[in-house]
């Protein structure tokens, strides 16, 4: 009984498409990552100094610039100052992320379709699913969300065909659109295609029955079809009913379909498809070659009929895809290995090869581009230029090329590839890519799946000839004048491409028609890199590293209490993005400086002005503290520190801040022994610091003289309320006080503090818990939507949480009425509206604080409404504008928060009684702060037992993510010139620390802390050795295959010259030192050789003193060709300390190699400890052995096993010489070792054939359990048992349960010791209870993948499996899931036999970590289903979520 979790998403992207979704007019990327389907909006935004003139400035700077003449990589002879001016490098396009959602399915196929009518006015979106699934969805803005129009499915049997067809899941599956939005169809299976049909305009449909009149077909059918379409149940669904052809019932040559795509200016739905009567095949280019045929065949959707309009036979074997092209070019691109061709509508077909076995592998006459030698496998086409059509093609490798086309009137006489150079940005993309999508704008957007993913933008240089003559004939000014038309018509066209066709489509194919000689020219296209969404996946290997490496003693003490014990290291990515990424749970702060500080509360730091007097004095006062940073980001000049002294006092201390220190401030105004301060902040543009204290608010000028005193005084009662918290937003000041009433107060002109009056009686009845002020400079909380011109008093709003549990919003000054009020906000429903109401006997929260703040970064900010309970579990709302129906626009009417999707549960603190009982009191007063800039982000801070920051980038939604160390007591931001944008903040333990947030580092995109070191290189293995602290990796990279010149029986090998030679990987092996991870030993290995494993193993290295040493044990394979068989060998390397290279102190390290072994047959594909005597475990090729490291350096084998096939894993349980070994045919093996005498002994097999890429043993309590995934990312529990009877004395594995990962294949399992969270709940006096907590399992399994996900596989006790699969499948009946899809059936291998899916499933952690969407009603409803209450779910779950506490 295990839970699977997953702790990170999935970061590789599969799929994109941009259309406009969110609304008719807006541009949205829709990007799948697997089953992580994301929405983005794109900005604009100007990266240079705002003003006109600091604009000409740049731009002539820019002009001025040689480096750009050298970047664009032309003649400096032709580069004049206007054409430098013409590369824009100021705009860059952002993605901004809208929505994302989790689906319980694998994404295959986006297409974009327009409805005749959707909720939003934009187009809905078309998702395809493995295997044969369908979900039309649309944007729902009354719910800011996906809302699931329709969902169809195709992988019914008696759909399939006959019964010896292949499997759905051995098909490629795919989807294509009609461009007219008329119908979709899905390929599936071997040859099937369905035809989803969609309603369009009635015009459009007029229009098309007056043709098809004029073309002959009789009127009658259609006037049938209109009246059985007028039937009202048939009218309301956007789509026909959907019907399946069978591709061979079209043309007999549809048996192997290769590739279809709907094709653009058809009256009708048109598809184009290449297909063959008989398999295309390489290996039999002499007997049969030129095979393909393209088909072009319109659709008759009324009679489910097609007609085939067009047929070109005899096209080379090796096309693979079909291109539609739209107008000017029109027609088709048909993509090969080798070859690229157009087909036009006519059927005239132009093609050209690029590299020089076009000619060999086809007789289909081709334009001869050998000399570009590109390889077209994986490469993917995208439309580049409206204008004149061109293409841009991006190959494996990442390279960049531009396809123009030669166009006489309407018709293509030819094509012509050009690469584009590296000082052009032709080598920005490291890799093979997976999409590719226009953005608008000259920018598009790349994903992969072995890289980030990118948004490139292009800029056209002018014309070549004109510029020349521009510099000798011509003024410079009509040159820019042509310049700018010419952008401005770029841009219209682009528009014209992303929102249907408009006027200027035909002035561009007018445009077209005369060939022009300068888009031959190489280099007239100059891509930049604009936006990346982070990518770890393909996860290749990863491993457990010491994270506690430093340079120096200093920085060691500087560290110490804020760094992890471990951190796990990935080799990640593939080709030239290869890296190392290091990924830690938690924030580890970079610590600038480090002090005793055991009597600081509370920390405020503020940049106050000086007072002046003269306007002059001021400005250069301004530019003198804040030097080139505007008056928002002047440095920090003060720190007021609240103190609790020994003596029990307390106090309030200022210090005068230095670049990265600070020291205490005398002779000034200031009073110590006023007391605590309570919130402390600067009004008044920065002229006034403003102290709260329990009793009454100081004002100081910027030198601390003291300017006011405003006490709490209430003159009618005499009473002298003291203040709990307060709150700033620059001209007001919000107080609470401990009578539950607040106090506002506004600074005036001259900077004095004054009261507001309070009208409402409603704000003197009520009592009020906590609130805060937010200054709306965004407009999100404006009484009117469209008014964006108010003034800045006018936009501050006072959030208020009445005891009551209910919110309050005022627009300040205005205190006579609320202008929003909810009364549902203690009952945390998941769309929070002003008449929202509960059940009487519902649930509430105990709220114990409420914020409003900006989260973002520099690029994109909104606010967030942030409620924190009194166990610290934040819930995050994002507030939306809905318009309502009823003619009053209010804001109560308008204005709705719909909560954010977060399973983040605070750290239940660990510590000791009388600690927490002396901290009590200050850690509940430590409200949330929050941080206008943290290292480039807006933050919000949580200080207590649970530390932690929220933080968002503008391509993601809110993360929660702790602060590694102990509980925080005081925090603010700091921000001086030794520690830019960083913050201060003193822990329970008495330490005071001024940090900033790691560099280079990434947060909120997966809501772990990872940094990645590119390579540039393959990464297939990954070690750390831990006594020298290094890490060692196995990397290769292509080298071009020679064939040998010395062999006597292929004499001709030695005449063979080929400028085009084929790649063979060539293995390196680097050692990495991590204080700053740069490479300082390379070994490079023989060619062809590459490394399979690389593994820090504990053997022994002498027999007689039986001395054990860490040595590092590498695999690898030496594989010259299908033809030669593949040998092994392995190396053990010793890493020892060297003399430095001068002025590099990190390469005292070296690898030294202790021993190597030749292994005659087979490749070495893992290796592991195994036993007590310090031994290994080899598996090479098909055996197992066991070898020992000899006095002589050499490995001898004492015991072996055969094996099956391949070993793809092998894993011992450490020190009980159990191990399991994976075959990539044959399944799971799980056996022993035993050293009196050495032998290996086979115990059990699985009962089915499996194949297995990854696997580990599970040990949970006295059972053993083996964890195993197969190449179809399912994932297999089997168990040892020998005393069950079904076992055959255990001969059988019993296969317990089979979990489907959908598109997730596992590439490592690594089983790793678990740690207890403590607990909140008191200790039970039932000894029941305490049995059942003594046995919470000791391992869990961690499990990466190819998507860029980790997961966590956790053995669960018996009480827990029951509690947690029921509250799952409580959920899942209960929750939203989008896309319509079905997460029991997703989680069902749907080709599995009955037998292996087992009837006790693994628990879904997905499921469960949606708890906290549900509202508190829903909450205590689900839980008491479930038997237990609220609190106790959520310890099982900080229970499943806090294992791994050392990461």
């Amino acid at each position: 009984m295990q839970c699977y979790t997953e702790l990170t998403p999935p970061t590789a992207v599969t799929h994109s498409l941009s259309l406009p979704f969110v609304s008719a007019t807006s541009n949205n990327l829709i990007v799948a990552k697997t089953s992580l389907l994301q929405i983005f909006s794109t900005k604009i935004i100007s990266i240079e100094v705002e003003g006109p003139a600091a604009k000409d400035a740049a731009k002539r700077e820019i002009a001025y610039d040689p480096t750009i003449n050298d970047e664009d990589g032309l003649a400096d002879s032709f580069l004049g100052e206007d054409s430098a001016m013409r590369v824009d490098r100021t705009k860059q396009t952002k993605l901004i992320l809208v929505a994302e959602y989790t689906l319980s399915g694998t994404i295959t196929s986006l297409v974009r379709i327009k409805t005749l009518s959707s909720k939003s006015g934009g187009e809905a979106l078309l998702v395809g699913f493995r295997d044969a699934k369908l979900s039309l969805v649309e944007w729902d803005p009354q719910r800011p969300g996906i809302s699931t129009i329709s969902i169809h499915y195709y992988e019914q049997d008696d759909l399939q065909g006959n019964p010896w067809a292949p499997s759905l899941k051995d098909c490629v599956n795919y989807l294509s659109a009609d461009p007219g939005s008329r119908c979709a169809a899905l390929k599936f299976g071997a040859r099937n295609l369905a035809i989803l049909p969609f309603r369009q305009d009635e015009e459009d449909a007029n229009m098309d029955e007056w043709d098809e009149e004029m073309d002959g077909p009789p009127p009658g059918d259609k006037t049938v079809f209109k009246t059985t379409n007028g039937d009202s149940k048939k009218e309301e669904t956007p789509y026909g009913s959907s019907f399946v052809l069978r591709l061979p019932a079209l043309d007999p040559n549809l048996t192997h379909p290769i590739h279809l795509a709907f094709l653009y200016e058809y009256r009708e739905p048109t598809f184009g498809i290449i297909c063959s009567a008989t398999s295309p095949a390489s290996s039999l280019l002499n007997e049969r070659k030129d095979n393909l045929t393209y088909m072009v065949f319109t659709l008759d959707l009324h009679q489910r009929a097609s007609t085939t309009i067009l047929s070109v036979s005899g096209l080379p074997y090796d096309l693979f895809e079909v291109v539609p092209l739209p107008a000017p070019v029109g027609g088709a691109l048909l993509v090969g290995y080798n070859e690229l061709i157009h087909i036009d509508q006519s059927g005239k077909a132009n093609g050209v090869g690029v590299n020089m076995f076009a000619k060999q592998s086809t007789s289909f006459a081709l334009v001869d581009q050998s000399d570009l030698q590109m390889r077209l496998e994986g490469c993917k086409v995208g439309q580049l230029s409206i204008q004149n059509g061109e293409m841009i093609i991006i190959l494996q490798t990442g390279e960049l090329a531009i396809l123009s086309f030669h166009v006489d009137g309407r018709s293509v006489s030819g094509l012509s590839v050009r690469r584009v150079s590296g000082e052009a940005g032709g080598s920005l993309i490291p890799g093979c890519v997976s999409s590719i999508s226009s953005l608008g704008q000259n920018s598009f957007f790349i994903g992969s799946e072995r890289a980030d993913s990118i948004v490139l933008g292009w800029t056209r240089k002018s014309n070549q000839l004109s510029r020349r003559k521009s510099r000798l004939d011509l003024a410079n000014e009509d040159d820019v004048l042509d310049e700018d038309e010419d952008e401005e018509d770029i841009d219209d066209d682009a528009d014209d491409d992303l929102y249907g066709d408009g006027p200027s489509v035909t002035q561009a194919s007018n445009g077209a028609s005369q060939p022009d000689p300068s888009n031959t020219k190489a280099g007239d296209y100059i891509f930049s890199m604009h936006d990346s969404l982070v990518n770890i996946g393909p996860i290749t290997d990863i491993t457990l590293g010491s994270s506690n490496v430093y340079a120096d003693e200093m920085e060691k003490s500087n560290f110490e209490g804020v760094t992890s014990e471990l951190e796990l290291a990935a080799a990640v990515g593939r080709d030239k993005a290869g890296a190392v990424a290091i990924v830690h749970r938690n924030i580890v702060p970079k610590v600038i400086g480090k002090f005793e500080f055991p009597e600081a509360r509370g920390i405020w730091t503020m940049s106050a002005k000086r007072p002046t007097e003269k306007g002059l004095e001021a400005s250069k006062e301004k530019s003198a503290t804040s030097g080139d940073y505007g008056a928002d980001a002047q440095y920090d000049r003060l720190m007021i520190v609240s103190k609790a002294l020994p003596d029990g006092n307390e106090i309030s201390d200022v210090y005068a801040l230095t670049s990265a220190n600070f020291e205490a401030l005398t002779g000034t105004e200031f009073e110590p022994a006023a007391g605590p301060t309570i919130e402390a902040g600067t009004l008044g543009n920065g002229m006034r610091v403003i102290q709260v204290l329990k009793s009454e608010v100081r004002s100081y000028d910027g030198d601390l003289g003291l300017a006011q005193i405003l006490p709490m005084y209430d003159d009618d009662t005499g009473a002298e309320p003291k203040i709990v918290s307060a709150s700033f937003a620059d001209p007001y000041l919000l107080l609470f006080r401990d009578d539950s009433s607040i106090f506002v107060a506004q600074c005036d002109d001259n900077n004095e503090l004054e009261e507001i009056e309070r009208e409402d009686d409603a704000l003197l009845a009520t009592k009020w818990l906590t609130g805060c002020l937010y200054d709306d400079t965004t407009g999100a909380f404006a009484p009117v939507q469209s008014d964006k011109g108010y003034k800045a008093k006018e936009s501050v709003m006072m959030f208020l949480l009445s005891a009551g549990g209910a919110l309050h919003i005022y627009a300040l000054p205005d205190l006579s009425k609320a202008v929003y009020v909810a009364e549902g906000l203690c009952f945390v429903p998941p769309v929070l509206s002003a008449d929202y109401a509960a059940r009487r006997s519902a649930a509430r929260e105990t709220l114990a604080e409420i914020l409003v703040a900006d989260l973002g970064d520099e690029i994109s900010t909104s606010p967030y409404l942030i409620l924190r309970p009194s166990n610290d579990d934040l819930t995050i709302y994002e507030p939306f504008r809905m318009n309502s129906s009823s003619t009053s626009n209010t804001l109560s009417s308008t204005l709705h928060f719909l909560k954010i999707h977060n399973s983040h549960l605070a750290q239940n603190p660990d510590a000791a009684a009388e600690e927490i009982a002396d901290e009590a009191q200050a850690t509940m007063n430590e409200p949330m702060r929050a941080v206008a800039s943290l290292g480039g982000y807006s933050a919000v801070f949580l200080p207590g037992g649970s530390p932690n920051f929220i933080l968002k980038s503008s391509k993601s939604t809110p993360k929660i993510i702790n602060l590694q160390g102990v509980g925080v007591r005081g925090m603010s931001s700091f921000h001086t010139e030794g520690c830019d944008r960083g913050f201060i903040y003193a822990d329970v333990n008495g330490i005071a620390r001024v940090a900033q947030l790691p560099p280079d580092t990434n947060f909120a995109e997966l809501g772990v802390s990872l940094r990645k070191m590119t390579l540039h290189e393959d990464v297939h293995a990954i070690a750390y050795h831990p006594p020298m602290q290094c890490y060692v990796l196995g990397t290769s990279r292509p080298a071009e295959f020679e064939l040998p010149k010395d062999i006597d029986y292929h004499r001709e090998w030695a005449q063979e010259d080929i400028v085009f030679k084929p790649t063979m990987e060539k293995g390196f092996l680097k050692l990495i030192n991590p204080i700053n991870w740069t490479v300082i030993q390379t070994i490079e290995l023989d060619p062809s050789e590459v490394v399979m494993c690389v593994k820090t193993l504990n053997l022994e290295v002498s027999e007689t003193t039986n001395e054990r040493r860490q040595l590092v044990t590498v695999g690898t394979a030496i594989t010259k060709g299908e033809d030669l068989a593949t040998r092994g060998r392995i190396y053990v390397f010793d890493i020892v300390n060297v003399i430095p290279e001068p002025d590099r102190p990190e390469t005292n390290k070296k690898l030294k190699e202790i021993a190597r072994e030749d292994i005659p047959r087979g490749a070495v594909t893992a290796v592991s400890e195994i036993g007590t005597q310090g031994f290994m475990l080899v598996a090479q090729g098909q055996k197992c052995m066991v070898r020992g490291l000899k006095e002589d350096n050499s490995l001898l084998p004492v015991a072996f096993m055969d094996m099956n096939c391949y070993v793809t894993t092998m894993k011992e349980l450490p020190g009980t010489g159990l191990c399991v070994f994976g075959d990539i045919i044959k399944g799971i093996w799980f056996a022993g070792y035993t050293e009196e005498p050495y032998k290996m002994i086979l115990f059990g097999k699985s009962s089915k054939n499996m194949e297995i890429v990854v696997a580990d043993l599970l040990p949970d309590g006295k059972e053993l359990h083996i964890v195993a995934a197969d190449s179809n990312c399912n994932l297999h529990v089997l168990q040892y048992d020998p005393e069950h009877p079904k076992s055959l004395h255990g001969q059988i594995l019993l296969h317990r349960t089979t979990f489907a990962l959908g598109g997730h294949l596992p590439t490592t399992m690594t089983l790793l010791p678990r740690t207890k969270a403590p607990s909140l709940l008191p200790p039970s006096p039932d000894a029941m209870d305490i049995a059942a907590d003594a046995t919470i399992p000791e391992h869990e399994i961690l499990i990466t993948s190819t998507t860029g996900s980790i997961s966590l596989l956790s053995p669960l006790s018996e009480s827990q499996y029951r509690r947690l699969s029921t509250l799952a499948s409580h959920l899942t009946n209960t929750l939203y899931h989008a896309c319509g899809l079905n997460p029991r059936a997703y989680r069902v291998d749907r080709d599995a036999p009955d037998g292996m899916v087992g009837s006790r499933t693994v628990v879904d952690g997905s499921m469960l970590m949606r708890w906290g969407e549900l509202g508190s009603q829903r909450k205590s409803e689900v839980a008491g289903r479930v038997g237990v209450d609220v609190e106790e779910v959520r310890e099982d779950l900080v229970a499943l979520m806090g294992g791994l506490g050392y990461l």
